[in-house]
């Protein structure tokens, strides 16, 4: 199954709601089967990690990013810096690429 989403690797994105919002962070990872994203910084969980002294894994809790799903979150506009919703513009030459809403500039990969 593949669905497009409008929020891609490497944009800027704010969180609107949940127990993180307003926060603002980076997407590092999109999973588009499950909806969900994973942002710099937002919902961050600890997990138990158990040593395994073969590998040269240390033991320990460690802190991470959790997945949160994608309608929880906007994209933010390089261009005039307001989260947005994203719509798709044709150009002349016919390729598509991703414009803001508000302000009606490109929303390219940063």
């Amino acid at each position: 199954m593949n669905i497009e989403l409008n929020v891609r690797k490497n944009d800027r994105v704010v969180v609107i709601a949940g127990k993180d919002k307003g926060k603002k962070g980076r997407v590092i990872e999109v999973q588009p089967a499950k909806h969900r994203i994973i942002v710099e910084g937002v919902n961050m969980v600890k997990r138990h990690n158990k040593a395994n002294t073969r590998r040269g894994i240390q033991g320990g809790i460690l802190e991470r990013e959790s997945p949160v799903d994608v309608s929880n979150v906007m994209v933010l506009c390089p261009h005039c810096g307001e989260p947005t919703r994203s719509g798709h513009q044709v150009l002349e030459d016919g390729k598509r690429h991703r414009a803001c809403k508000k302000c009606g500039a490109a929303i390219e990969k940063q």
